[in-house]
């Protein structure tokens, strides 16, 4: 809590509470019929209440300047959380981008092994492909039938 405010809700309070004192005096004079004391007990309550009403505003000034620097605080706050998660999520992107690039596969094919993928990938060549069944044994290229499917190239 900031010093103005407290000073003046401190001081609001004390000059209220010694209000009390002169309208008790006032009370106790008007039983009596003493105007004097009267007029003196009213005068004194009236100037510790305007003290009062000044503390109060000193309180509110007070209030309104904290309401002010905490409104700054929770942006300067959310201002920071936002550049950490920008920051994180950079990072992150960083480490997918980093992940992929070693984890990307490549191959190299030799001379030797392009010359033989040339020979069976040539059109007019007269090496048939060779087509597997389940046990490993070769199976006519026509002709591939599974359960439930059957399949003509």
């Amino acid at each position: 809590m900031q010093a103005k405010t407290m000073e003046g809700l401190i001081g609001a309070r004390n000059n209220i509470n010694i209000a009390h004192v002169p309208v008790r005096i006032y009370k106790d004079a008007e039983r009596r019929g003493d105007l004097a004391t009267m007029e003196r007990a009213a005068g004194y309550a009236g100037e510790f209440t305007l003290r009062a009403e000044e503390y109060k505003s000193k309180a509110d000034e007070g209030m309104a300047e904290e309401a002010k620097e905490a409104k700054k605080e929770e942006e300067t706050r959310r201002e920071n959380a936002a550049g950490k998660r920008r920051a994180e999520r950079e990072e992150m992107q960083e480490q997918i981008e980093e992940s992929r690039e070693k984890t990307a596969d490549s191959v190299e094919i030799s001379e030797e092994g392009k010359l033989l993928s040339e020979d069976i990938v040539q059109p007019g060549t007269d090496k048939e492909p060779v087509i597997y069944n389940r046990t490993g044994e070769t199976v006519q290229a026509g002709q591939v039938s599974l359960p439930g499917i059957s399949l003509s190239i």
